[in-house]
């Protein structure tokens, strides 16, 4: 077998998660004007898609197995990739903004048995979804840079299914998933040191399911034009999460690379 049944599901809980990888508020880091331009109402708004090469560390079960340690790099997990949406959103007025976060991620794996006589393969399907959406204040607000205190919710959501196909166990499936909710605060911020180039990132934390629940970044952002910023950095995310026999308690990292459209 490719991988043992109880190492073949702890590893696609855990890179289904890592691909995401998790949702956390990248709008900052993807915002490149202190300023931006305002609509008529006084709204500014972003969207920004985002890719995350995050490599994952840590402890998972599912399936009642027993915990498994997984240490797993980015080009580990991307070979296993089916599937990845990943997103942020901001709107501002004033001193005020309201953000969003989404990542949808799924993943699959084969695995032969030595014989057949069990099942000729398993097939592990894994697919997450992570969610943020929360609200700022800015408590410092300057022609060249803004600070935010925040605060919001982040539900996530993971579910394996597991199926044999041929042997003894041929048309059996199985599937194991837990969605739990977190607050989480923290700050947001820029500083433009040029009219194109800029600092920015965030920390968040928190908890609720979640014993804890961390977010930090920080990237070095060029700003095109109006319109268009780009973002290069490097983002740590932990989250220890355990209910009855699922157990997620894990550390992801990994550089981070995105494009926002401001309008």
């Amino acid at each position: 077998m490719k991988l043992c049944l109880g190492y073949l599901l702890m590893f696609m809980s855990a890179i289904t998660v890592s691909g995401s990888l998790h949702a956390a508020d990248l709008t900052p880091l993807l915002n490149s004007e202190s300023k931006p331009v305002a609509t008529q109402s006084g709204w500014t708004f972003t969207f920004a898609p985002y890719f995350w090469a995050a490599g994952m560390k840590g402890d998972i079960a599912q399936f009642g197995l027993p915990e498994v340690h997984v240490d797993e790099s980015f080009s580990d997990i991307f070979s296993d990739l089916d599937f990845a949406f990943m997103a942020t959103g901001e709107a501002r007025y004033d001193r005020y903004s309201i953000f969003g976060d989404i990542i949808y991620v799924k993943l699959s794996e084969d695995a032969h048995t030595p014989r057949g006589i069990v099942a000729n393969n398993i097939e592990v399907t894994s697919k997450t979804f992570a969610g943020l959406l929360g609200a700022g204040y800015a408590v410092i607000d300057e022609p060249n840079g803004h600070l935010d205190l925040v605060g919001g919710i982040k539900v996530w959501s993971v579910d394996t299914n597991i199926s044999f196909n041929g042997g003894l166990l041929g048309g059996v499936e199985g599937d194991d998933s837990a969605t739990w909710v977190d607050a989480v605060a923290g700050v947001r911020g820029n500083y433009f040191f040029t009219p194109h180039i800029y600092l920015t990132g965030w920390g968040l934390v928190g908890g609720g399911g979640a014993d804890i629940d961390w977010d930090v970044a920080a990237g070095l952002g060029y700003k095109f034009n109006d319109r268009i910023s780009a973002i290069a950095g490097y983002r740590a995310l932990g989250v220890d999460y355990s209910h009855d026999s699922f157990v997620f308690n894990v550390v992801q990292q990994g550089p981070i690379l995105g494009v926002a459209i401001h309008f």
